[in-house]
């Protein structure tokens, strides 16, 4: 089993499991699909959102269904497991879950991570991949995209994040998008390794343009 220690803070795209659905705060009621029996396999996602109250964290419930998707808050006592998107891509779980290895997406995950590896990126894996990863529970389509996220607390030269753009867009399995995380926000690489001006950066405080995304306006 994966599992990660909570000696660093918790992180956006941070896999959580709670103990069930009492544990979860909401000004909306629970909705009915997220039972006691899904959230103790099921785990719930940390989001981007700044929280004043201390020890609360944002989620994010997702189901089975694409339409089966719910904001809310735990508090940091009530998470009894941590996955991250790290650990999931280091632990390599699609090798030897039979289940998944025709799925067009885990097909590119199996392609592209050594190529990551070799570029010694810090990397991961999120989205409806890393969930099944995580909980072995499957929502997998065939057309399922594969998210990944890439961390990088120092400045991507463009150059650089256009090679990596291409080495993505030539994966043949599936569609892969990465996410650019640089600890203050997150960021699409293609927007990066375009030829825009600004990107459109994720934030605690809500999505910005911003033309350094590791820059002062971006933090």
């Amino acid at each position: 089993m994966l599992v990660s220690t909570f000696d660093e803070p918790l992180r956006p795209h941070d896999l959580l499991w709670v103990s069930g659905p009492d544990d979860i705060r909401s000004i909306a009621e629970v909705p009915s699909w997220a039972a006691r029996e899904w959230l103790l396999q099921a785990p719930v996602v940390v989001r981007r959102e700044a929280v004043s109250e201390a020890g609360v964290v944002p989620v994010g419930l997702r189901g089975r269904a694409r339409n089966e998707r719910f904001a809310a808050y735990v508090s940091h006592e009530h998470i009894v497991r941590r996955v991250t998107p790290e650990a999931l891509a280091e632990g390599r779980a699609w090798h030897t879950n039979a289940a998944l290895a025709d799925v067009p997406c885990v097909q590119a995950l199996s392609r592209i991570a050594p190529e990551l590896d070799r570029l010694r990126l810090t990397w991961g894996i999120t989205g409806s991949v890393g969930f099944a990863l995580a909980s072995g529970v499957s929502t997998l389509r065939q057309d399922s995209d594969l998210d990944l996220l890439l961390r990088s607390p120092k400045p991507l030269p463009r150059d650089e994040a256009r090679a990596l753009l291409a080495l993505l867009q030539a994966s043949p399995a599936a569609r892969i998008d990465m996410q650019i995380d640089t600890g203050h926000g997150g960021f699409a690489l293609a927007e990066w390794a375009g030829l825009t001006d600004r990107v459109l950066m994720k934030t605690a405080h809500g999505p910005v343009l911003v033309s350094d995304p590791w820059g002062t306006d971006a933090s």
